[in-house]
Order: C-alpha cells, then structure tokens, then sequence
C-alpha cells in the first residue's frame, strides 16, 4: 500500500509540472515566451556613441539605440566589445548579427557587409593641444596625425596625404590618440567631429573641422544577405517619426545639434 500510495504522488507530481511547463504563464496570467538574443558588436572606446561607465556598463549614443531596436524587434540584446578594426570581421564570419559602432557607411565597407539607412551623420575634426600653432589644414604640413585603425578617419587621412606631407600613425581606439596627443607623441588627433567636441571638452583641448570631406553618415552593420537589414530599416523609419532618435542626439551629442 505503501509503494501505491508513493506511486501516486510521484504521478500526481509529473503531471503538475508538466502542466506548469505547457503553461509557463506570468503573474498577469499571460503567456511567457522566450525572447531571442540579438548579438550586436561594438568598439566601446567612441564616447558619445559608445563608451563604459565606471560600473563597466555599455553607454551612449550607439547603446541606446540598440536596445531600442532590440525592444521593438522584440529581441534581447546582447553586447561584444571588440576593436573597430574587427568588427567587419566579426560580421563576415557571422559572429555576431549586427553592429552598432559609429560606423560610416563607406562604399569599401558595403563589399563585404550590407548597411541600414544612415541614423546620423557627423563630420569629421583635427584635434590639437590648446596652445598648438596647428590652426588649419595647411599647418599639419611635416606633422604626425593620428588617426583610429580601420576607420573611416583612417581613409579620409591617407586621402588628405595625397595634397598636403604628413605623417599617419594608426592606434588601436581613440583613448589612445587622445593619450598620445596629450603627451606629445603625435601633433594631431583626426576623429569624428561628435566624439572630438567631446574631448575638447573635458580635457581642454583645441580643434578644427576638416573642411576637405564630406563622409558617409553612420548605419548599422549587417553581415551579407542578412534579414534583419529590412527589419531594423522599419524600426529606424519608426524612430526617426517619433522623435526618439532626435531624442537620443539631443541627450548624447547637444553640441553637435545646436
């Protein structure tokens, strides 16, 4: 009787949690369902598009609209740190779905990977300690610029070089170019004008707009063929209409935007 009676509850048990389990209800009684992970990649060391907290949490510009791409996607996202020269890498070998990373939209890029509609579009800037002499394109004649490897900063300088003699000194992220140019190593840092005016700004540096370019504005990454292009286009449309993206330039990069 004994073994019955331990039989019974055992099956009484199975067939409750199997019914939990055909279930899987909230606490408001609805359907829980299981979100997707969407894997986007970036080089967070572009404030204010992309950057850490103290906390060692993703922030900025970038961050924030991957999350609301994600949100409306219905997707949870998922953040890799990697160096910008990798990024399209990571894309061809389908490491990740998307990038999000201040990328330009370069016809050199689109070979090997599709992009989005542009979401924003900066500019690009020279970089120079307060009390530098550089004042202009025709003074970084015979100095050393520094520039971030694999960006478009990279490709607009060596097409710069072609006019004016100077020197181009790649570095792996733009903390770096900052902590040359600070300490001497290179006489200018060339970045995007958004992430420059910020530099100028907290360390107290000086700069000017290039005025020989006008570059592709940034897109999100998408490894080739990938269905998620005509996807995060809709979104972004959305976004766009509804003030949100205008909202995040607002909050990220006010003094590119006045």
């Amino acid at each position: 009787m004994k073994k019955t009676a331990l039989l019974m509850t055992l099956i009484f048990t199975l067939i409750l949690a199997a019914c939990g389990q055909g279930n899987n209800e909230g606490a408001n009684g609805e359907k829980e369902e299981e979100k997707k992970v969407l894997t986007m990649a970036t080089s967070a060391d572009f404030p204010p598009f992309e950057s850490r907290n103290p906390e060692g949490d993703f922030v900025g510009f970038d961050i924030d609209l991957a999350n609301a791409i994600a949100d409306e996607l219905g997707y949870e996202l998922e953040i890799e740190d990697m160096k910008f020269d990798g990024l399209i890498g990571a894309l061809q070998a389908k490491r990740v779905d998307m990038v999000i990373s201040g990328m330009s939209a370069t016809e050199k890029r689109k070979e090997n990977v599709d992009f989005s509609t542009e979401y924003h579009r900066s500019g690009e800037m020279f970089i120079t300690l307060k009390d530098s002499n550089v004042k202009s394109l025709d003074d970084i004649k015979g100095k050393t610029v520094g520039v971030q490897l694999g960006t478009i900063q990279e490709e607009g300088a060596r097409e710069i070089q072609k006019t004016v003699d100077f020197e181009i000194k790649p570095l792996d992220n733009a903390n770096t170019l900052i902590q040359e140019l600070v300490t001497n190593r290179i006489d200018v840092a060339y970045l995007d004008k958004s992430v420059a005016l910020g530099y100028i700004k907290e360390q107290g540096l000086a700069g000017f707009d290039d005025p020989t370019t006008s570059s592709p504005g940034m897109a999100v990454a998408f490894p080739k063929g990938s269905e998620l292009v005509d996807e995060v286009n809709g979104v972004l449309k959305k976004l766009e209409e509804n003030g949100k993206i205008q909202e995040l330039r607002d909050k990220w990069v006010a003094e590119e935007t006045k």
